[in-house]
């Protein structure tokens, strides 16, 4: 694993990691009636439950956030895990969109729809900053 990584792909990963500790904070606080609204409806709609679900995700989320805050020795694997996270959170993002639940702002099916797409950015934003992503590739050759 090569740890290389060009000054714009720290800025990058420093930029996810704080809007992720923001976001996994909102799950915890001022954010977690709107991250209810994603928890995937196949789900047990038990509202214990349910909250367990964005309380763990919030937790996941910061200290993911934190991992990427930092220059480490791992930030490959920190990149995987992220990418691995947004790819096990992505079904609350259709389950938004197929129950047509509004929240974050997103009242239409087509805003609903716009933000499926955002999701493998977040993946590849997480794997390129970290230098995870040329790893991946690397490996192929």
């Amino acid at each position: 694993m090569n740890n290389k990584t060009s000054s714009l792909q720290n800025i990058a990963r420093i930029l996810l990691g704080a809007l992720m500790v923001i976001a996994g904070t909102g799950h915890l606080t001022f954010q977690r009636e709107e991250f209810l609204a994603q928890v995937p409806r196949w789900l047990p709609e038990n509202p214990i439950f349910m909250d367990a679900v964005v309380l763990s995700s919030g937790i996941i989320e910061i200290l993911l956030g934190l991992a990427m805050l930092f220059p480490m020795k791992h930030k490959v694997k920190v990149g995987l895990a992220l990418a691995i996270f947004y790819v096990l959170i992505f079904p609350g993002n259709i389950s938004q969109y197929t129950n047509e639940i509004s929240a974050f702002g997103l009242d239409t099916d087509t805003k609903r729809l716009i933000r499926l797409f955002f999701q493998p950015v977040l993946i590849l934003w997480a794997l390129w900053s970290t230098g995870a992503l040329r790893d991946i590739l690397n490996k192929k050759n």
